[in-house]
C-alpha cells in the first residue's frame, strides 16, 4: 500500500491487482570518480575526483535498482518518501504487465507492449525524462537531444 496514496493516485496508481508498489533507499551524495589511488596521468581540468555529481538524479537511480530486481514488472512511476542525512527513500510504482486486470484495462494495457520493457534503465520515466532535460519546450529546447 501506498504511503502517500494521493501522490501514487495523481502518478498513475490504482488499487487493483496488478499494481505493486516497492520502497526503495538510495545513498545521498555526489559521485566519487572511481581512480587508481586517484592520480589522473592528465591536464589539471580532468584531476577531480570528490567533487563530482552523477548525471542523472536519485528518483531515477532508485526507479532503476528497482526495475532490476523486480525484472519482471514494468516501472510507471515514483515518488519522494523520506530522507536521512545518509539516504533518500522513494516509492517505485510497479505493473504486472503478464495480469489479466492489467492486460483488459485499456487505459495501462499499453505498458504490457514489448518496447515498454525496463524503460527505467532507458531514461523513459518521468524521473529519468527529467534527467534528459526533456522537460522544457520551444525555444528553450534547442539542442536537446531525445
Amino acid at each position: 500500500r501506498p504511503t502517500r496514496p494521493d501522490k501514487a493516485r495523481r502518478l498513475g496508481y490504482k488499487s487493483k491487482q496488478g499494481y505493486v508498489i516497492v520502497r526503495c533507499g538510495v545513498r545521498r551524495g555526489g559521485r566519487k570518480r572511481q581512480n587508481p589511488r586517484g592520480m589522473v596521468h592528465g591536464k589539471p581540468k580532468h584531476q577531480g575526483i570528490n567533487h563530482l555529481k552523477f548525471e542523472r538524479n536519485l528518483q531515477s537511480v532508485a526507479e532503476e535498482k528497482t526495475g532490476r530486481k523486480f525484472a519482471n514488472l514494468r516501472v510507471l512511476n515514483s515518488y519522494w518518501i523520506n530522507q536521512d542525512a545518509a539516504m533518500k527513500y522513494y516509492e517505485v510504482i510497479l505493473v504486472d504487465p503478464s495480469h489479466t486486470a492489467i492486460r483488459n484495462d485499456a487505459r495501462i494495457n499499453w505498458i504490457a507492449n514489448p518496447v515498454h520493457k525496463h524503460r527505467e534503465c532507458r531514461g523513459l520515466t518521468s524521473a529519468g525524462r527529467k534527467a534528459r532535460g526533456l522537460r522544457k519546450r520551444g525555444h528553450r529546447a534547442n539542442g536537446i537531444k531525445g
